[in-house]
């Protein structure tokens, strides 16, 4: 009986449990209690992801008020793959944050860090699960609001500027979207996505929904921090508290490539976006730019948050390449991405939060010699710097594997290169940080101390995800086909006559 309502208990668990931080007031029990929601809310999720692969769409109506008038949860399988991912790397990034935190943030900040996280979870747990247009706005501005503190937390002072940058860069993405779903209100009279979707439909062409779409995609955009919009994320990401930016780079850029994949397939169409306004040769353009910019980019810099950050923006843009090829096979390589690049970054970030706890520093020079001096957290981040390179038998040679193949389906073999040729820029800047850690001698910032390794906190979630990393590298029937179904989901046509179906018929589970 209580597992019909699993699919608002993602978002219940962690907005709940938020002001209970606070109330507990010590670090430590407010540290225990978050991380047991987030625990919990990982095992609601994967529940959902195993009932929407054997079931199909999951329908909660809130308060028993039958879409499109009342507020309805929707999960299908690409939701509730992505709301694993969120749910699984807040619980680890919060078992590896005790010990992170207590070194980057102030004592008397930690129930509010545990406070604004947990309010960062509910609003990216809500983006996934809402079948609502303006609810996904406010959970939207929730998870938003609670990142900026969270960059802000840090004792750098320059983490001010960076949350400020990324407040106002937010803010603009946010009132465009609001400014697009507006305009799918003032059209169609209604805000439900599947009820939009079916009077969106109706039309051949309008002028307020094709300038509804191009607000909400600009704001997307930001959100997600598609070149040329995302100068807010390398600051935001290098002064941040380490434990923030493993989490944020793992889930909330993510999440806004969701939003996107939702507007385009499940509201608009991909023929409508794709095809009649020609956004996927927009997007290509743009995906491919920012895979070989931002990759640039990243082999110049001496700070490895810096370096690690410019190649999360790369990485994006293969995500959205997978989806500007417009192919079941091409979608399913971004969403393979958006899990297998989580489980890359989230262990890249942890690794240099370690180095920073050890060292003090996250320049190049400190990481010089501590191949030796910390042999675990130097092989953690040696197997996941792998993967973002793409080396066999690992999750990145998965997502381009796939996203090669699905460039070569369309005969795409410019595409198909360049996908490749973006891997040697990961070699370079890779190469360059395990160059320091295992062929040179340690620096001035390490010469003479006495480096230890990382605590068992933070090496053990390092490590998890660094073995999924290669699990899932080996053994990809999971998350292919979580992917593939998800991918099959979104692309299907049928799909908006049986959701119609159900808007009629009421909600169902």
């Amino acid at each position: 009986m209580f597992a019909q309502h699993f699919p608002v208990l993602p978002i219940l668990l962690p907005l709940l449990a938020a002001p209970m931080c606070i109330i507990l007031g010590k670090s430590l029990l407010a540290w225990l209690f978050a991380t047991l929601v987030c625990g919990l809310s990982f095992y609601v999720s994967i529940d959902l992801l195993l009932t929407a692969l054997d079931q199909g769409v999951i329908s909660y109506a809130v308060g028993g008020w039958e879409a499109p008038w009342g507020i309805e949860i929707r999960i299908d399988v690409a939701s509730a793959m992505v709301l694993s991912v969120v749910s699984g790397i807040a619980t680890l990034v919060l078992v590896y944050a005790k010990e992170s935190i207590a070194k980057e943030i102030d004592s008397s900040q930690h129930t509010l860090f545990y406070t604004a996280y947990l309010l960062c979870v509910a609003g990216l747990s809500g983006i996934l699960s809402t079948g609502d247009a303006f609810n996904l706005f406010v959970f939207l501005e929730i998870s938003s609001l609670a990142t900026y503190t969270l960059v802000s937390l840090a004792s750098d002072r320059r983490s001010l500027t960076a949350a400020f940058r990324y407040l106002v860069m937010g803010t603009i993405g946010a009132t465009f979207i609001l400014i697009g779903v507006g305009m799918m209100y003032m059209k169609t009279g209604t805000l439900n996505m599947l009820d939009l979707a079916a009077r969106i439909a109706e039309y051949d062409s309008s002028r307020t929904l094709n300038t509804g779409l191009a607000f909400i995609l600009v704001g997307v955009s930001i959100k997600l921090a598609l070149f040329p919009l995302h100068m807010w994320l390398p600051p935001a990401y290098t002064h941040a508290p380490s434990a923030v930016s493993a989490f944020l780079a793992s889930t909330a850029t993510k999440v806004a490539v969701y939003v996107m994949v939702r507007f385009i397939f499940t509201i608009y169409g991909a023929e409508y976006v794709f095809y009649s306004m020609g956004m996927d040769i927009i997007l290509m353009i743009l995906a491919i730019i920012a895979i070989f910019k931002c990759s640039f980019m990243a082999t110049v810099q001496s700070n490895i948050k810096t370096v690690l950050a410019y190649s999360s923006v790369a990485q994006i843009g293969y995500m959205i390449l997978g989806i500007s090829l417009v192919s079941g096979t091409g979608l399913m390589a971004g969403l393979l991405h958006i899990f297998n690049h989580a489980l890359m970054k989230g262990a890249l970030f942890m690794a240099v939060g370690a180095v920073l706890l050890r060292t003090g520093s996250v320049d190049l020079k400190a990481f010089r010699g501590l191949g030796r001096q910390m042999p675990f957290t130097m092989a953690a981040f040696t197997i996941a710097g792998l993967s973002i390179i793409g080396v066999p038998l690992t999750v990145g040679f998965v997502s381009k594997w796939y996203l090669v193949t699905a460039a070569l389906e369309q005969q795409h073999w410019i595409i198909a290169f360049l996908v490749l040729a973006g891997s040697l820029f990961a070699v370079v800047y890779i190469g360059r940080i395990l160059e320091a850690a295992y062929f040179k001698k340690p620096s001035s910032i390490t010469e003479g101390k006495t480096i230890k390794e990382a605590p068992m906190l933070m090496l053990i979630p390092m490590w998890i995800l660094v073995i999924a990393n290669v699990y899932f590298g080996i053994d990809t029937s999971l998350s292919v086909t979580a992917a593939e179904a998800a991918s099959q989901w979104l692309t299907q046509p049928a799909e908006a006559s049986s959701a119609a179906a159900i808007i009629e018929g009421g909600v169902s589970q």
